[in-house]
């Protein structure tokens, strides 16, 4: 899983529209990360056909999204791969 959409799956645990999400990653990684328009479109529409997110409800022509319970089983799976791979490297480095 690349790290923003890591960053856009842990945005959606509480439900969300696009703008919000580039606001929360951008804060979230102290603005390391400011994703497009295009990028995270594009990041919905795929999280969405593989069932990860789901539009929860529609406000002011904007969709809100949250996560699914494949996801959310995901995310934790993809958690715990970064903490395998930062204790295997504190190990060595």
């Amino acid at each position: 899983m690349t790290e923003t959409a890591f960053y856009i799956l842990l945005s959606l645990v509480a439900p969300q529209h696009g703008y919000a999400i580039i606001e929360n990653v951008s804060k979230m990684t102290k603005k390391r990360i400011v994703l497009g328009p295009g990028t995270i479109y594009g990041s919905l529409s795929k999280m969405k056909k593989d069932g990860l997110i789901e539009p929860v409800k529609e406000e002011n022509n904007r969709k809100i999204y949250q996560i699914t319970e494949l996801g959310l089983l995901i995310l934790k799976m993809e958690k715990d791969r970064i903490k395998e791979l930062y204790k295997n490297s504190k190990e060595v480095l």
